[in-house]
């Protein structure tokens, strides 16, 4: 049995871990897998050859590179945490979903376009930590049916929120509510790290979430980005902070359909 070391150099989000499981989950040759996000590795213990394995990797363009492989002495064999696993992956779905409701109707109600994109963000979390939920013990079959028609989905919502944005640029639009705007996105940036929380706990007793995985996450960040641009429609008394959010994070949301879309090949 072979040991081997993989970088993934944009694996900075559990949902992409959930990803790369569902695209491993039917390779036979496949015994174990093992997830370092904050150092951005996975270990993989299998047998025969790793160059099917890195050509499934390299489909989800997460910048995977192979390391080394090495002779494994042993199979380490995890403990029956599925039940468990389940517990978390419901709990994470839930605070996306229910930040994804929160941030849609506060986005229309503040007038805000990066409120909307955020929340298509959290839809984007909802759907992936979801597709893991409905694909365990499920055939490949249906995993890639329902991978295909949520990446569809998702891409449709940013196409539908890149028009909307094009047309406010275009147009005469009253400025966004920026205090509800950042209220509202401090929420979910604690939505957030409590995901993140939630689920690098449940990696080991040793609770090792570092900073730096955490401001290096998307959602972080297109927090962090609603939130400037909330403080900024207040300096400038202008909604193209807003805007520009808005654009930058629909621009994520498509990328993230085309992953998902990757699963489905």
């Amino acid at each position: 049995m072979q040991k081997t070391l993989f970088k993934i150099s944009k694996m900075d989000c559990p949902s992409e871990e959930q990803m790369i499981r569902m695209k491993l989950a039917d390779l036979q040759i496949i015994r174990n897998l093992d997830f370092d996000i904050p150092n951005r590795q996975l270990t993989v213990y299998h047998t025969n050859s790793h160059v099917e394995i890195l050509q499934r990797l390299d489909s989800l363009n997460f910048d995977s590179t192979y390391i080394e492989s090495i002779t494994a002495d042993y199979l380490p064999i995890p403990a029956d945490t599925s039940v468990q696993e389940r517990r978390l992956l419901w709990q994470v779905l839930a605070i996306n979903f229910f930040f994804f409701i929160l941030e849609l109707s506060t986005g229309f109600i503040a007038g805000s376009m990066g409120l909307i994109g955020d929340s298509l963000d959290m839809l984007a979390d909802s759907l992936v930590y979801g597709l893991a939920l409905y694909a365990v013990g499920g055939t490949l079959a249906r995993k890639k049916s329902i991978a295909k028609a949520a990446g569809y989905l998702q891409f449709l919502l940013a196409v539908l929120g890149l028009l909307e944005v094009i047309r406010r640029f275009t147009g005469q639009e009253a400025n966004p509510a920026f205090r509800l705007m950042i209220f509202v996105s401090i929420l979910a940036l604690a939505g957030n790290g409590l995901c993140l929380y939630l689920l690098q706990k449940s990696k080991s007793a040793e609770v090792h979430m570092q900073a730096s995985m955490i401001f290096t996450s998307n959602d972080i960040m297109v927090n962090l980005g609603v939130i400037l641009a909330g403080a900024l429609v207040y300096l400038t008394d202008s909604n193209y902070p807003d805007l520009l959010v808005g654009l930058l994070v629909f621009i994520l949301v498509a990328l993230g359909a085309g992953k998902i879309l990757n699963l489905a090949k």
